[in-house]
């Protein structure tokens, strides 16, 4: 979750952020505060790390690519 912090004082924490292009910048939509005013965070980690698991993704394919070659070259 995410701390966000607006000018006026008021503070809260978003789990799930939803990002349009709002007043000449990129803002979360939950992040607007009662005073009307977009609250600020600052990252913690920076961008969050994805990670892909998608099977032709994995090793085994390269694996299977050379033995496909070694046989389509006869050595």
């Amino acid at each position: 979750m995410t701390l966000y912090s607006c000018q006026c004082g008021n503070t809260q924490e978003i789990g799930k952020q939803t990002i349009r292009y709002r007043d000449g910048g990129w803002k979360t939509i939950e992040a607007r505060c009662e005073c009307g005013l977009w609250m600020e965070s600052k990252p913690e980690k920076g961008l969050p790390s994805i990670v892909r698991t998608e099977p032709t993704l994995s090793k085994k394919r390269d694996k299977l690519w050379s033995r496909a070659k070694e046989r389509l070259l006869n050595k």
